[in-house]
């Protein structure tokens, strides 16, 4: 028999376990005493009794739906059994307990008095009442006085969470009505520690659908024993996986730029696959935003996701030259992501819509997107089979920024324009190396087909003009004596519909015939492993040297080729690039204990992005970022150092001086992907990271111009962890030679190259953390950025939260600093109860940690 009991909204505690009385045990009875027999024909009682030890063990024995029945004294009249003392009745996975009881096993109805409890079940329900009724077999009764637990087990004086949905409650009647549904009546209901909980919900009625839903009618929250809100009816999900149509927790903050902000949400339970969330925020200095959420899973492997943000705004007054003018900021911004696969086909959706640069500076509350001036849109279809790879493609790219005036100061009120460029579509078809025949040659070939459009200020291609690239490659991978060759000539044929003359696109057919030919050749790599051991490890230095010679010819016309992506910038090149990578391999013994803690991952700098969520698929830090031992190997210290030099410093004639040229050859080389002017020498580049412990991970990424006598570019980034505290930094400086086409597009402060020559920059950011968001007691967050040219503080954020045993709030304050665009101060806060909710409008995607 299937027999589930939950008796209220279900509760996910945050903190720890609630103190309860010891299990009651009954004491081991006098060895005169023996189990009651039955009793006889006639109904004349017998009067002995068990051990409950052995009574226990007896009802393990027992066959599936047989009843035990044990107490000190019974009598059996007919099929009613009159209990008395320490009785308990066992039946199925259930322990009846109680003073006195009478118990019908023809029907399986249990009357009970004194001491009643009931517990037991898939989900530790643990019922203490003054008395009640209950049928073993129909699984239905009711209960008076009631006080209890569900999603506990009980060891000792220890209650142990075996659910992720606990909760306590109390009620002057309980009744279950069916095996799945339950009633309690003028009672409480709370997730925290008993008898003095921080917070309770007094209801009149709540009704609770074991697995479904549990709705409460007329319950008032208390906080800290004072009432705070009142609600005429509330719902929440009992099951985890649950969910129910209805209106969201509303929210509240405060922004100096925004107001008082105020908004709710309206969540729509489609089907098991799909669901979709529907709200607004007012803002009481700027109007109306709104916000949409719609998700669809139909499988393990698929899902689809649309996320629409938009902002009806009634402006603010600026100063400008002419006097005060109303700046409207409003726009719209629409995600749709979604993967699905059907017989060996993958089908990918990236899609990213944005109508005003201007309204995501201003309203983005995340920093990083914010600032990001790209919006990126793909949607594609991809097919491998046999080491072949067949694809179309359509996609979008736009990157905005903001104009200049001609004393290089940025435009007051902001200006923007941009850049777009279209695949619409592209077809692509490639293969992996192939054995040709029964040589030691290789082949392989990558092939598209596009139609593509470019527009910017001034410039503009057709609506559609048409790619075709073609380049088969055939190797000959070698080995001798250790060391590894890889000599390689392809074939790079590629036809346009449209050239570009004079700065202008033109409806004239051009096309270029290139030959790439190139040899790989890395050396044995050198190693040593030392005998001795250092701080309790073993070591190993590995060296691995390679260098590769390249030489493209027959890219005649690279200036008149119209630029959209990688397929366009390849250019006559005569080069040789050479470097190593050398590492640092410890070794731990196999007995040696590593401790590891990860308390703010989430707040390391320069950390990858947490993995992208599907439909239902629950993010947590703490996850994604495990606290595991230190594997018995790790590499402690990788140092790349790689450098070009270029036989044919012009590429071809493709180098226009004093312009930003970029070059196949240069485009992934170093932090700069563009050349001013000619040269044999290319910047050094250093790639140094070095992770002693799962504790620290330093990473150092410079290039040093030799020819210049200065770092082009580096990026330092240094993260640390100790037991509760974690520390992070980072200071990323660059240096890019500043061309005549760069005067109108907010470089440089000065936009003039002949007034600076070099744009500088340099930023500061710096994160520091205790605790984390699970943490009983106090946890504590800092993230800041700093623009060292322009002494600038661009971004702050601070967050605290106190965790009590049920219950958390969290409070933060962020304040931006973006351009002449967004000055503002933001307060936010949230409140949380344990498995019920939360209040505030401080998002989970947009915490510190």
């Amino acid at each position: 028999m299937t027999h589930r009991t939950r008796l209220l909204i279900t509760a996910l505690l945050l903190c720890h376990q609630l103190p309860v009385a010891a299990v009651v045990t009954s004491q081991l009875l006098a060895q005169n005493q023996a189990r009651p027999k039955a009793a006889s024909k006639d109904g004349a009682a017998q009067k002995k009794a068990l051990p409950k030890t052995a009574c226990a063990a007896e009802a393990e024995a027992a066959q599936a739906g047989e009843a035990t029945i044990c107490a000190i004294q019974q009598e059996k009249i007919g099929s009613v059994y009159q209990l008395h003392g320490d009785v308990e009745i066992y039946y199925v996975d259930y322990v009846l307990r109680a003073d006195e009881a009478t118990y019908d096993s023809d029907t399986g109805e249990a009357t009970a008095t004194g001491h009643f409890r009931l517990d037991g079940g898939p989900n530790d329900d643990h019922i203490k009442a003054s008395h009640g009724t209950y049928n073993l077999t129909s699984e239905t009764g009711s209960f008076y006085d009631v006080t209890g637990t569900t999603g506990f087990r009980f060891e000792g004086n220890r209650a142990v969470l075996t659910s992720s949905a606990p909760f306590a409650f109390n009620g002057k009647r309980v009744e279950k009505t069916s095996p799945e549904r339950y009633l309690v009546y003028d009672g409480s209901i709370t997730t925290c520690e008993l008898p003095h909980p921080k917070w309770k919900f007094e209801a009149h009625k709540v009704s609770v659908d074991v697995g479904g839903n549990a709705s409460i009618d007329h319950s008032t929250f208390f906080l800290l024993g004072f009432p705070i809100f009142y609600f005429p009816y509330a719902t929440h999900p009992v099951n985890r996986e649950a969910r129910q149509t209805g209106f969201l927790v509303p929210s509240a903050g405060r922004s100096s730029a925004n107001g008082t902000e105020f908004g709710d949400a309206f969540y729509w339970d489609i089907n098991r696959s799909m669901d979709a969330t529907i709200g607004g925020e007012y803002f009481s200095k700027r109007g109306w935003m709104q916000r949409g959420d719609f998700r669809m899973r139909p499988s393990d492997t698929s899902y689809l996701e649309l996320n629409y943000f938009g902002m009806i705004d009634r402006g603010i007054e600026i100063g400008t030259p002419t006097g005060n003018q109303l700046l409207r900021e409003g726009g719209e911004e629409a995600r749709l992501l979604g993967q699905g696969h059907y017989d060996g086909i993958r089908a990918v959706s990236n899609v990213d819509y944005l109508t005003s640069f201007l309204f995501r500076l201003a309203f983005n509350d995340t920093y990083t997107q914010a600032i990001n001036s790209e919006v990126k849109s793909q949607m594609f279809l991809e097919k491998d089979s046999n080491g072949f790879d067949l694809g179309a493609m359509v996609e979008r790219y736009q990157n905005f920024f903001q104009l200049t005036q001609a004393n290089g100061t940025l435009t007051n009120p902001p200006v923007f324009n941009d850049v777009q460029i279209w695949h619409a579509p592209s077809f692509d078809a490639s293969s992996v190396d192939r054995r040709l025949g029964h040589t030691p040659f290789e082949w392989s070939f990558d092939s598209s087909f596009a139609g593509l459009s470019r527009s910017e200020p001034g410039f503009s291609t057709s609506t559609l003009l048409e790619r075709l690239d073609f380049a088969p490659e055939i190797s000959l991978p070698l080995l001798f004596h250790g060391w590894s060759f890889r000599p390689a000539l392809a074939a790079d044929e590629t036809y346009y519909t449209e050239r570009l003359e004079n700065g202008v696109a033109v409806s004239d057919a051009i096309s270029h015939q290139a030959l790439d030919a190139s040899v790989e050749a890395r050396p044995p790599v050198l190693e040593k492993v030392f005998d001795k051991e250092f701080l309790g490890h073993k070591w190993k230095h590995v060296i691995e040297p390679e260098a590769i010679y390249r030489y493209v010819t027959g890219v005649n016309n690279f200036n008149q080729i119209l630029k959209f992506d990688e397929h366009d910038i390849l250019s006559d090149t005569n080069e040789v690039e050479y470097g190593f990578t050398t590492r640092l391999y410890a070794k731990r013994k196999p007995s040696s204990q590593v401790p590891c803690q990860r308390p703010m991952a989430a707040l390391a700098i320069g950390s990858a992005a947490p993995p992208q969520a599907v439909p239902w698929q629950r993010i947590n830090y703490q996850e994604t970022e495990s606290c595991q031992h230190a594997p018995p190997i790790r590499e402690v210290v990788t140092w790349s150092v790689f450098q070009k030099y270029f036989l044919n410093p012009t590429f071809g004639g493709a180098l226009v001086p004093g312009e930003r040229n970029v070059f196949s050859a240069t485009e992934e080389l170093t932090g700069i992907a563009f050349l001013t002017e000619a040269r044999h020498l290319s910047p050094l580049v250093s790639r140094l990271r070095v992770a002693t412990s799962s504790k620290i991970d330093t990473e150092w990424d410079m290039d040093y111009d030799f020819r210049l006598g200065r770092m082009n570019a580096s990026t330092l980034l240094v993260n640390y962890n100790v037991g509760p505290f974690t520390v992070g930094g980072g200071d990323a400086f660059l240096q890019i030679p500043q061309t005549k086409n760069t005067t109108n597009i907010g470089t440089c402060a000065s936009g003039n190259a002949a007034i600076q020559p070099t744009c500088k920059f340099q930023q500061f950011r710096m994160g520091l953390g205790y605790g984390s968001l699970t943490r009983h007691g106090f946890s504590g967050a800092a993230d800041f950025g700093f623009d060292a040219e322009i002494n600038q503080l661009q971004f702050a954020s601070l967050q605290s939260t106190y965790n009590w045993d049920c219950c958390g709030l969290t409070l933060e304050y962020r304040r931006y600093s973006i351009g002449n665009v967004r000055e503002e101060n933001l307060f936010r806060f949230n409140f949380t109860l344990a498995n019920i909710g939360s209040f505030g409008n401080l998002r989970p995607q947009e915490r510190l940690y």
